[in-house]
């Protein structure tokens, strides 16, 4: 379904990089997106928006998964 979403809508090459500078990438390459830290373990919506990325990163701030739009 994220193929339908406007825009870059994945971002493999962040993985492993800083939480917060990755937020402002993502939201500069897809103005159509807001991008949201999230901290490994926490509960989220399971629905799919062409608005939001998520961006898991763990206790060091540092991009576990891969940012996609969800």
């Amino acid at each position: 379904m994220a193929s339908s979403c406007p825009g870059k809508n994945s971002w493999p090459e962040l993985l492993g990089t800083e939480g917060k500078a990755a937020v402002e990438i993502i939201e500069r390459e897809n103005p159509n997106v807001k991008a949201s830290i999230v901290l490994e373990g926490s509960f989220v919506t399971a629905d799919i928006r062409c608005d939001r990325v998520r961006v898991w990163v763990n206790t060091n701030g540092i991009i576990i998964s891969v940012p996609n739009v969800r």
